[in-house]
């Protein structure tokens, strides 16, 4: 395997996870641990936008590549892209990230780069 990509789309997340920059920036790390993979630095976050187009997006490197979140402020939903060229479990990488958003439905799709 060269890579694998879990991409986890959640919706109807708790409101007030959608604006806590510390909660997000704690996400990447306690994610990494949950897959068992090692992350690099802190993530860098910066919230864009203007109106129902606004919220936080994150990147938190990890050894084997990195994890990117876009959180949707206005209907509360959360975007996760995982890429690792080091396989993980992508159910599990669903589970937490639903559980740590308190989501109420999440969907996940994962495409496996040779």
């Amino acid at each position: 395997m060269k890579g694998q990509l879990t991409i986890i789309n959640l919706y109807g997340c708790k409101p007030k996870f959608m604006k806590d920059k510390k909660r997000l920036a704690l996400f990447g790390k306690a994610l990494s641990k949950e897959i068992k993979m090692k992350p690099y630095g802190n993530a860098i976050i910066h919230r864009f936008g203007k109106g129902d187009l606004r919220g936080y997006s994150a990147v938190q490197l990890i050894e084997t590549s990195d994890i990117m979140v876009h959180l949707d402020e206005f209907e509360n939903k959360a975007f996760i892209d995982i890429f690792s060229c080091k396989s993980f479990d992508s159910k599990k990488a669903k589970d937490f990230a639903k559980n740590y958003f308190n989501s109420k439905r999440a969907i996940s799709k994962t495409i496996l780069r040779k």
